[in-house]
């Protein structure tokens, strides 16, 4: 019986390691979408908690000078009878982060009024801190609900912060924080914090590539200390036919994805058929421990491609161009220098053909002064050197005449 039990257990458990793969494959990964706003956070799991539901809603503490005014992932700020005071805004490039202590999460609310806060840091001018809590307050305030701001505190007239109590709503999927997919090694279009951005969580037009682009790099970048967590690609065409697809780079073969040295994944795709409609080409990046990182690129193929048959031709082209060439140069020279020897009676390099004109081009170029000189050109050197010479005396016995002229005078 033990005997038989080993196997039966090994075999349990190389079906318990396949079948979520095949299942992965059959059906498709659900792509983690990052929220069509900033409000969201993750918790200690790293789970997504999205608050978009909650954007706008009004919670109003009754202070003895002012009341203050919470609007979630919108403001904060304080209304009194001498008019309303702001204490910062959500912007869009704000996020929620993990709390510490009692609090759940933690919201900044920057850039409030400047008045009789011009020196703050950065002239942010008034700011705020909301800290969330996932339930009641801890002073036992709210009895009739659980959504109320439990307590202000003013650490100074230009900051406040806010313990704000909340009913939150369920975490989401496990998100692979860190992770990104661009095409460029400093970029993340298609993923960026491990969340699919909108247009390649499902096929789009909008975001297709074209027929004539048959390769995509994309870059994978992730935290060091968890990037071996990260698995082989895995990739499914709808529909099945039609496209060919071949995975190459580092991060085809699953090496693990830094920060500092991103991993390559080259796509190289042609177009078998032609199909009005585009190619879906669902991308599974499993995650040990995490939800997969999945997203789909569009491919449209207008016409039929045949990359390998097309480059074949092209160099057969140039192969047969090249001799064509090689052998009519041949032939010309040859001719020229049987002509040139035969007719002209020419010997030597001048029989060559072409040399004609390359000496002419030769003359033309260089300098006279430091080329050869004729034989016509040295006997107008000397003539001329003569008359000089001639010129000269002539000249000097002019000159002695007139010197005997003014001695006599």
């Amino acid at each position: 019986m033990r005997n038989l039990r080993e196997p039966l257990m090994f075999s349990l458990k190389c079906l318990c390691a396949i079948v979520p793969v095949v299942l992965l494959q059959a059906i498709g990964a659900i792509s983690v979408v990052a929220p069509h706003s900033n409000c969201y956070a993750f918790d200690n799991a790293s789970r997504l908690v999205d608050f978009t539901s909650w954007i706008g809603r009004t919670f109003v503490y009754d202070g003895e000078d002012a009341d203050i005014v919470v609007r979630f992932c919108k403001d904060v700020e304080s209304r009194s009878q001498t008019g309303y005071v702001g204490f910062g805004q959500f912007e869009r490039f704000n996020y929620i982060n993990i709390g510490s202590a009692n609090a759940d999460f933690i919201q900044g609310f920057y850039k409030g009024d400047l008045r009789n806060c011009e020196n703050t840091y950065e002239k942010l001018g008034r700011t705020s801190q909301v800290n969330i809590l996932c339930g009641s307050c801890s002073n036992g305030k709210c009895k009739g609900g659980i959504e109320c701001i439990c307590n202000v505190t003013y650490e100074s007239t230009c900051r406040i912060v806010v313990e704000l109590a909340i009913s939150c709503d369920k975490s989401g999927p496990r998100v692979f924080e860190g992770f990104t997919v661009g095409f460029h090694p400093r970029s993340w279009e298609i993923v960026y914090n491990g969340l699919t951005q909108p247009g390649f969580e499902k096929s789009s037009q909008e975001f297709s590539f074209n027929t004539e682009q048959t390769r995509v790099v994309l870059y994978m970048t992730a935290v060091a200390s968890v990037s071996s967590l990260v698995r082989k690609p895995i990739i499914k065409v709808l529909p099945k036919n039609g496209l060919d697809v071949r995975l190459s780079g580092t991060g085809a073969t699953g090496s693990p994805p830094t920060t500092l040295s991103p991993t390559m994944l080259v796509m190289d795709w042609t177009c078998k058929e032609a199909r009005d409609t585009p190619y879906e080409i669902d991308v599974t990046i499993p995650i040990e421990g995490y939800e997969p990182i999945h997203f789909v690129l569009t491919k449209m193929c207008e016409h039929r491609q045949n990359q390998q048959e097309d480059s074949r031709r092209g160099w057969a082209f140039f192969g047969m161009l090249s001799c064509i060439f090689f052998v009519s140069f041949t032939l010309v020279c040859v001719g020229g220098f049987v002509y040139k020897t035969r007719v002209e009676h020419l010997r030597g390099i001048n029989a060559l053909p072409g040399m004609t004109i390359l000496s002419a081009c030769l003359e033309t170029v260089s300098d006279t002064r430091h080329g050869y000189t004729r034989a016509e050109d040295l006997n107008s050197g000397y003539s001329s050197e003569a008359s000089w010479e001639r010129s000269s005396a002539s000249a000097q016995e002019k000159f002695r005449a007139s010197e005997r002229n003014y001695g006599s005078i």
